[in-house]
């Protein structure tokens, strides 16, 4: 898990770029020399060798995987042919007797599962977790200590929709951790919002039924700017907070490297000594959390689907690794459960880290992609009640129903109890945990007693204690009380906290929710819908309330109660700071009349910065008849401006020669002479998103044509492609030049 690959950094200057598809460049004509199976790529990597009771084989990953160099029958019966059914005769009709045939079509009838309800749309990948050893005091969790190395296997998320979906629509992201500890399993199963939608899971199904596509149409497909929706939580203001999050621009990040995570709930950590304490877990990336603009979302939606899942997996092979350290806020086990006036059994409230600082505990490393997305992405089943000692549930009332559901669900989808066996889902701790048969049951269970206690295994298994690692419930007192269908008063405060999330904003960010909200509720038919929204953001914000109403032509309703000022949090912004450029994607256009030399400097200077380079030409193949020559990765006609974090412009290149609108509708749009309309598109585009652009060789004059200031913030005209690269890493440091556009006074 911990094995370390190439950076794209020091690689050879070969034009290859993330993503080919095989370690290996294939002939043109088909192999016809029998060989064994290709290795897979240097970014990939499979679940640990455990055997189905979490033992381990010692095997080599390869040898988990298919071999041989010949095509066979599940039970490996070498084939001659699978192009032509059995028939009697060349023109006589398919024979029943065909086994291959029926054994081949049969297995494809059933290569699909059940998707998930939600979370249905998902990318993963491996890594390690290392522990601080910070934890030590609150927690006995071994996998915490310091410098333990855990595997980890991360699956990022949408949740409403289907698998088919895009990745860049707006809504919440599940961020799911596996650890695979030598305690067992432990599964932190959050979401990149740190509050939810509902306060108890018996309105789960309610959300998201409200959510989904309506039922008569199936239509809208992943996204929340529908009537149920709406009606739903205009209706259920306690799912005020988290709709209001959906709506910042922390509902289309950038990428899953630049997310923070969240438990979410509240859990219990039980220290050595027995001592307990409430903490909220947290992941905060390395690259700082940052988010799409809303056009570029809808474009990326339509040019490039999978662009969440591809910016994961072309990260890890580029050897860009994504990180993020996990932290903790520690909060008093009280009897009243509550911090600074706020219920912590609350899942829709959260703790400000101005009251409780996060403590960093870990750090995890994404450094392989998987082998097979459908055995191990698809595959993978967590559940929060995969815990281990130390680390304990409270009494959310949320967390309480996901108990149940989560193994409910992974019974349905994965065809059976024994999911725990499908190699992704393996402990990496011994298993005897006489639970016997099911469904794909492939662990050969020996002895004669699968009960206890018996005499007749030898008494085995036996039960452990604290002192030899088992995990034992929190003790904690239940008093006594009446069964009841209520919740406590303290959840009844719907507005206070999303009212701090909206006073903790940046201007350009309280924009982005203005149009969020504008654009959702203009979606809607149902005039009451609008209406009845706009009375629940009167309780949040009298000029988020006026700002909305304006943009659906309504008048603006008065608050209904109290508005309550509490101090904002700057930690809730995502703006402010500098990060790290890793991973970010620099299109450097240029054609054969370019500076070709300053080409190759930018193209070495941006991969020695950590980011990766695209060369944008006229046509695909290479530049430079001399010396070395420049791979080009894009065609003025396959680029666009969604894919990168920035453009540098190698001098004023020329238009090509397929720059008419009867090959590519793009090349119909006006540009300055001398320029392809398809690279004004790109420039435009770019700067209309607040992304970094820079050039050299002349380029100022072409940016200045296009309504683009040289000297304006976020660009960079230097007098060479090194000095442009450095001016645009800079401004790529801050995400996006969000002071190209002013918000409303």
């Amino acid at each position: 898990m911990t094995t370390k690959r190439t950076p794209a950094a020091s690689r050879p200057d070969d034009g290859d770029v993330p993503g080919k598809p095989g370690p290996v460049s294939p002939s043109v004509a088909e192999p016809v020399d029998p060989t064994a199976p290709l290795p897979p790529k240097a970014d990939q990597e499979g679940p640990g060798t455990v055997g189905p009771t979490g033992q381990a084989t010692g095997a080599d990953q390869s040898q988990v995987a298919q071999g041989g160099a010949y095509l066979t029958t599940a039970q490996g019966a070498r084939l001659y042919d699978s192009d032509h059914s059995l028939k009697a005769g060349p023109r006589g009709p398919v024979l029943i007797q065909d086994h291959h045939l029926r054994e081949k079509i049969t297995h494809f009838d059933h290569e699909r599962i059940p998707e998930r309800v939600v979370h249905a749309r998902g990318a993963a990948a491996h890594g390690v977790f290392q522990g601080y050893g910070t934890a030590g005091e609150v927690t006995r969790a071994a996998f915490l200590a310091k410098d333990v190395e855990t595997p980890v296997f991360v699956r990022f998320s949408t949740v409403l929709g289907s698998r088919g979906s895009a990745d860049t629509v707006r809504d919440t992201r599940g961020f799911a951790t596996k650890f695979y500890t030598d305690e067992g399993t432990f599964d932190l199963v959050g979401n990149n919002i740190p509050v939810f939608f509902i306060q108890d899971a018996v309105k789960f199904p309610d959300v998201i039924h409200a959510g989904k596509p309506h039922p008569d149409r199936e239509i809208p497909q992943a996204q929340s700017a529908h009537d149920t929706f709406w009606d739903f939580v205009s209706l259920h203001t306690e799912a005020t907070h988290h709709t209001l999050w959906n709506m910042s621009d922390r509902g289309i990040p950038r990428s899953y490297r630049m997310m923070e995570g969240f438990g979410v709930h509240t859990f219990r950590l039980v220290g050595p000594t027995g001592d307990t304490a409430l903490v909220k877990f947290h992941w905060k990336p390395r690259l700082g959390v940052h988010s799409l603009v809303w056009e570029e979302a809808q474009l990326i939606s339509g040019t490039d689907p999978d662009f969440h899942r591809r910016d994961l997996y072309d990260a890890i092979e580029a050897g860009a690794f994504p990180q993020w350290e996990l932290g903790i806020q520690v909060f008093p086990d009280t009897p009243e459960q509550t911090f600074e006036g706020i219920d912590l059994l609350d899942p829709t409230k959260l703790v400000p880290e101005e009251l409780a600082p996060v403590q960093p505990i870990g750090l995890m490393t994404l450094n392989a992609n998987v082998k097979n997305f459908f055995a191990e992405t698809e595959q993978v089943a967590f559940h929060p009640g995969h815990l281990v000692p130390g680390i304990d549930v409270t009494d959310d009332p949320l967390l309480a129903g996901r108990l149940f559901s989560y193994l409910d669900t992974q019974i349905s989808r994965l065809g059976g109890p024994n999911f725990a066996q499908i190699p992704v889902n393996r402990p990496h701790a011994p298993v005897n945990d006489m639970l016997r048969d099911g469904m794909h049951q492939t662990a050969v269970h020996t002895g004669t007693a699968p009960y206890r206690p018996n005499s007749l295994d030898g008494g085995c298994p036996f039960l452990a204690g604290a002192d030899t690692g088992a995990f034992v419930e929190a003790p904690v007192q239940v008093p006594g009380a009446s069964r009841v269908r209520e919740a406590p008063a303290s959840f009844s405060d719907h507005f206070t906290q999303p009212r701090l999330f909206w006073l903790s904003m940046t201007p350009p960010e309280r924009e982005h929710i203005i149009a969020a909200y504008s654009f959702e509720l203009g979606k809607c038919h149902e005039q009451a819908v609008r209406e009845r929204t706009l009375k629940v953001l009167a309780n949040v914000d009298p000029e988020l309330c006026a700002k909305v109403a304006e943009g659906l032509g309504l008048p603006a309703p008065a608050a209904t109660v109290p508005l309550v000022t509490p101090d904002p949090s700057p930690a809730l912004s995502q703006l402010g700071s500098a990060w790290p450029a890793d991973g970010r994607v620099v299109g450097l256009i240029a054609d054969p009349e370019s500076d070709l030399d300053g080409v190759r400097t930018a193209r070495q200077a941006v991969l020695d910065s950590g980011m990766v380079p695209l060369v944008v030409a006229p046509t695909g193949g290479t530049l430079a008849q001399d010396g070395d020559p420049i791979t080009v990765q894009r065609t003025y006609a396959t680029a666009r401006s969604v894919e990168f974090d920035a453009l540098l412009l190698a001098g004023t290149p020329g238009p090509g020669s397929d720059a008419h609108g009867a090959r590519d509708a793009k090349a119909g749009a006006p540009a300055p002479e001398a320029c392809d309309p398809r690279v004004a598109l790109l420039l435009t585009e770019a700067y209309r998103h607040g992304k970094a652009i820079g050039g050299w060789n002349g380029a100022a004059g072409l940016l200045g044509a296009l309504g683009i200031a040289p000297d304006g913030p976020g660009v960079a005209v230097g007098e060479d492609g090194a000095a442009a690269v450095e001016g645009v890493a800079a401004a790529l440091a801050e995400h996006r030049a969000w002071d190209r556009f002013p918000p409303a006074a």
